[in-house]
């Protein structure tokens, strides 16, 4: 057996496990490095078997049964022929006789003489079951060990470790608090952080928001809530109906991404960002195997949830042969068969850019439209940034704004109310209605520069998505 992790004593603590229970009798688990040879758990160091050819001999002459776990075993696999026809030699030898050969390496690299007569595994990431056992057996000897209800609040955030990176969070947590609490969530995150960064190609967003800040788009975050229910129970329901995730396309600075930030606040997980210009970049392989590996590893990370921004200029089908046509393929495949516990929130600009298989139900479990704010939710915008930002919106009689700031999106109406506010800071005033006023009269919207293709987008849109905001309030 060969075994890809680079948790060698995970490894042996599982074969340990089996060797218990393997058999009518325990089988003896033997471990072997190149710097300290074969030993035993319960025993000494076998002489004779520092070299890769002098362990393999050993296990050939050695009577009885017995599990024998070669660590790091892939270089004398993959340099020597020697050591490829000792394995091949083994293979006949310890067959009927209970002897098993495990190797185990942190990369996969099987020789072909060996393809065939290797059974070749990949040890994934602990489950929260194991988490959960770890972290008690970590904190048993604390004045104050944390409950099993506790533990299994916290194991969540440690999903997609290694059981050291989970025992380096656990520490970190430890120094931090004093103890574990629920307050340790964001503290233990940190590792996670770290691992992803690492990457290159995830990004750890740690900056989310809340529904309350985003202005209108009713629909949306009536469409949320609702989903939140079902993503909670995704545990007892069926895979086909738990939230797979959204796709939110619409006019740039309308605020879907500020939406994607809400959605991790509010389904209360960590938000992930691909980075697909790094994807793309090469310094992590090739783009279709650094993609893969990423959505691999937000598979081990989950519950969170995965944010694709403008994934129209990244993933298309427009090259079949190409990239962008091996990773858009990938894709498709990759969100009917992702684990539940993964939302996966998209963002799209260039919406016409996108194929007719992206868009098709069953990708994602909803495709919103989000448009030019309508005067109600420009309103809500203007209350927004300006109580965030300390002032009353109602003494600045923000109504009077309606009449310029028609065509206005939400980033547009957040520079207007900054700008207003740095002018009164440079003539140490208090920000006044008529600045906001003088200002709104000034800008330009991104829809009147734009306004050919802001009009495409909507009548593409049309009958295409569902609208963020109520039919009764849409902008005309």
């Amino acid at each position: 057996m060969y075994i890809r992790t680079p948790e060698e004593e995970r490894v042996g603590r599982i074969l340990a496990e089996a060797g218990g229970g393997l058999l009518d009798e325990p089988v003896p688990v033997w471990s072997w490095s190149l710097t300290r040879g074969l030993w035993r758990a319960d025993g000494g160091v076998e002489a004779g078997t520092g070299s890769p050819e002098g362990v393999l001999a050993f296990i050939a002459a050695h009577e009885g049964p017995g599990i024998f776990q070669l660590r790091d075993f892939h270089e004398p696999m993959r340099e020597s022929p020697a050591v490829r026809r000792w394995l091949r030699d083994l293979y006949e030898l310890c067959r009927g006789r209970r002897k098993y050969i495990v190797v185990t390496s942190p990369v996969r690299a099987v020789p072909a003489e060996l393809d065939r007569a290797v059974l070749y595994m990949e040890l994934r990431p602990p489950d929260l079951t194991e988490i959960v056992s770890f972290l008690r057996d970590e904190t048993r000897e604390l004045p104050s060990p944390p409950g099993d209800e506790l533990l299994r609040t916290l194991a969540p955030a440690l999903q997609g470790l290694t059981l050291d990176e989970t025992r380096y969070a656990l520490r970190r947590a430890l120094a931090a608090g004093g103890g574990l609490s629920e307050a340790s969530w964001q503290t233990l995150l940190e590792e996670k952080r770290m691992l992803v960064n690492r990457g290159g190609v995830l990004e750890f967003i740690s900056t989310p928001t809340t529904m309350d800040i985003i202005g209108g788009l009713e629909n949306l975050k009536r469409w949320l809530l609702e989903r939140r229910k079902l993503f909670d129970m995704r545990e007892s329901l069926s895979q086909e109906i738990v939230p797979k995730g959204l796709l939110m396309m619409g006019i740039p600075g309308c605020g879907k991404s500020l939406c994607v930030k809400a959605i991790s606040s509010h389904f209360q997980l960590p938000l992930y960002r691909m980075d697909m210009v790094e994807v793309f970049s090469g310094r992590y392989g090739s783009p279709e195997v650094a993609f893969a590996d990423a959505c691999k590893m937000m598979e081990d990370l989950a519950p969170a949830v995965l944010w694709f921004d403008e994934i129209e200029m990244a993933v298309t089908s427009t090259e079949s042969s190409g990239e962008q046509g091996r990773i858009f393929a990938f894709f498709l495949t990759w969100m009917q068969e992702k684990t539940p516990g993964l939302f996966v929130a998209a963002t799209a600009n260039r919406i016409d850019l996108l194929p007719a298989e992206m868009i098709r139900k069953g990708r994602f479990d909803e495709v919103f439209f989000v448009d030019l704010p309508t005067e109600e939710e420009r309103m809500e915008i203007f209350r927004i940034h300006l109580s965030r930002r300390g002032h009353d919106a109602e003494a600045l009689n923000i109504s009077q704004l309606m009449e310029f700031t028609q065509g206005w999106t939400g980033a547009e109406i957040e520079q207007c109310v900054i700008a207003a506010i740095t002018k009164a800071k440079l003539e140490d005033t208090p920000v006044k209605a008529q600045d906001l006023l003088t200002l709104a009269a000034k800008q330009v919207p991104l829809s009147r520069t734009m306004k050919e293709q802001i009009n495409h987008i909507r009548a593409w849109a049309f009958e295409r998505a569902i609208k963020a905001t109520p039919p009764k309030g849409y902008a005309k």
